[in-house]
């Protein structure tokens, strides 16, 4: 993975020295979102690129540096953003010990539902969750932004144009642009397949100081027959100057029945066989890595749905004592990593926190079922469901934790993490743009013109969703 004494000297630094020097036309307005939708899998490789330059400084050897990397991962409950306040997502984010870079999470950030799995998807409620991001990221500029009506009816053109820098009304246009030009963060990339949405956030200095280039992204989708986007993944693949980087965003099968856990091992390594970063005819000699463990640091987030291997009441009683280490024995995601299963050679921090899944309801802090329960309310015996795993040297972990905002039925889960990136210095290190290749794939846009017609097919698919939503 990272052991830089069996790497060739020209692949460490990942084909650096033979990048062209490249003029880019500054764009106006400092965030651009690029953000491209599907319902199945593919390989995007053009939703977003970072027009940073690297440092100018003369010296081209390599020196280690280290960057402060937050990931967070929340299950929105398909709620809107409308109804969460700035404070919830604030003490998710901790900027009171901020990070030179966010990579944020979400799952069903839309209603698991059959119109949003096998219908066209709708780009407003991402767009409006990262606008929440940004404005909390950058609180001197809130005043700025606006909600959008963008529906997938709206023209192609609009639903990708630049969705930032909108002039608040007694402000004008020059002076909205100079106050947005000294924003703390700007967002580089961004990822959407159904429920699950990826968004990447770096410091404007870290942005200048470090070349930054080779944004890609993988969506696998493996929920209903395997290919719907339902339960899947997202993943982003960069590089930081020398070092290379892959974020995972997943969201697997639910279920505490026995074997359930089966299932998510089993789209674990559907993702880890399907997610594939290909290289492009216009890489100049790059190099990139295909897969996931070709990165140098990996991190792979989300719902992971694992639960507990342990009777409900038994479980309660040792939440009542906060007694995490006993608790802890009984996971089956912990057991995966210890074992060497699905995870083998994966690491995680600490668990010092209450498990995050499920909460009654939203605006509640009682876990569902149990004693006394309300009519109608599903038991489910509470787990940590929302974890947040690494892979790779050069990574240490700071801290992790939970945030208690009643938003969902899920709290939100964010670890801090020390990154080692290997700093090569070029004046001639510029961003090489690339072309998104034409590949196969199952999308949700395709399932749903076969999905339109009223036969045994689509009756099938609406069944099988509508009951995997009632199991979750």
């Amino acid at each position: 993975m990272d052991n830089d004494s069996t790497k060739p000297a020209a692949k460490r630094v990942h084909g650096w020295w033979f990048r062209k020097k490249r003029k880019h036309k500054k764009r106006s307005d400092p965030f651009y979102l690029g953000l491209v939708t599907d319902g199945g899998e593919d390989h995007d490789n053009d939703e977003f690129v970072s027009n940073s330059i690297s440092s100018t400084a003369n010296d081209p050897c390599p020196s280690i540096n280290e960057l402060k990397v937050f990931v967070g991962t929340w299950n929105l409950g398909g709620r809107s953003p409308s109804g969460c306040s700035a404070t919830d997502i604030d003490e998710w984010l901790n900027l009171k010990d901020a990070a030179d870079i966010y990579i944020i999470g979400f799952q069903e950030i839309v209603p698991l539902v059959a119109r949003n799995v096998i219908g066209t998807e709708d780009l407003t409620v991402a767009t409006n969750w990262s606008m929440l991001i940004g404005q909390t990221l950058n609180p001197t500029t809130s005043d700025g932004y606006q909600y959008l009506g963008v529906s997938h009816s709206d023209k192609k053109d609009k639903v990708n144009r630049r969705f930032w820098a909108t002039p608040g009304r007694n402000q004008s246009k020059d002076q909205n642009m100079e106050k947005y030009q000294y924003s703390r963060y700007k967002l580089i990339a961004s990822k959407k397949m159904v429920g699950i949405f990826v968004s990447v956030w770096i410091k404007r200095e870290i942005d200048i100081r470090y070349h930054v280039s080779n944004v890609r992204f993988c969506s696998v989708a493996c929920g209903i027959m395997g290919r719907l986007g339902n339960k899947g993944s997202v993943s982003v693949s960069l590089s930081i100057e020398g070092t290379t980087f892959c974020f995972i965003v997943a969201h697997l099968a639910s279920g505490e029945k026995k074997g359930d856990e089966g299932r998510r091992n089993h789209q674990v390594s559907e993702i880890f066989k399907r997610t594939s970063f290909p290289r492009l005819s216009r890489d100049n000699g790059d190099f990139h890595p295909p897969t996931i463990l070709g990165h140098d640091r990996i991190f792979w987030f989300g719902d992971l749905n694992y639960r507990l291997y342990l009777e409900d009441n038994s479980a309660r009683q040792l939440i009542k004592k906060e007694d995490w280490m006993a608790l802890q024995k009984f996971d089956q995601l912990r057991k995966e990593l210890e074992d060497g299963g699905t995870f083998h050679g994966w690491k995680e921090g600490n668990i010092e926190f209450a498990p995050t899944y499920k909460y009654s309801s939203s605006n509640c802090n009682r876990y569902s079922g149990g004693l006394p329960s309300k009519a109608g309310e599903k038991q489910r015996t509470p787990a940590w469901c929302d974890r947040i795993l690494w892979y790779g040297k050069g990574v240490k972990p700071l801290s992790y934790f939970r945030g208690e905002s009643k938003f969902s039925d899920h709290r939100p889960v964010s670890a801090l993490f020390m990154t080692q990136i290997e700093d090569v210095q070029s004046q001639n290190a510029k961003v090489v743009p690339y072309q998104q290749p034409i590949l196969p794939d199952i999308t949700s846009s395709k399932l749903a013109k076969s999905g339109n017609k009223e036969d045994g097919s689509s009756r099938t698919l609406m069944t099988l969703l509508k009951c995997e939503t009632e199991t979750s």
